[in-house]
């Protein structure tokens, strides 16, 4: 009984805080935002969806949350960073700083490879 304690609160660190599942719809929803803001033709459009993106990631409060962009996640948790537990952290961290990336880039065709490579990221965070 004595090593089970140390190796249950191992276990539990691995695991998200709130609700595993509020994560999950957070990275899929950030993920089909980044998708949009590949596939759009306009620079405004592609940094609005990876705002929208990023809000989903970070939550409110979170690096590079913009309140006066969408948040497609604002039911569904806290971010997928804060909500996604210990294995999910570094991905999604560099997701966000990928699409905090796409945002900064002020040429059309560089900020949709950035948006293209967050949602890829994102597909292999899911």
């Amino acid at each position: 009984m004595k090593g089970l304690l140390p190796l249950l609160f191992a276990l539990a660190l691995l695991l998200p805080g709130q609700a595993l599942a509020d994560s999950h719809s957070q990275i899929v929803l950030a993920e089909q935002h980044a998708g949009l803001a590949a596939e759009s033709t306009d620079i405004a459009l592609v940094r609005a969806h990876l705002h929208h993106a990023l809000n989903c990631l970070v939550g409110p409060g979170g690096p590079g949350f913009d309140v006066h962009e969408m948040n497609p996640c604002a039911n569904a948790g806290r971010g997928a960073i804060p909500d996604g537990g210990l294995l999910k952290k570094l991905p999604l961290q560099a997701a966000a700083a990928e699409a905090r990336a796409g945002i900064a880039e002020p040429d059309l065709a560089k900020a949709q490879l950035h948006a293209a490579k967050t949602a890829d990221m994102l597909t292999k965070a899911e």
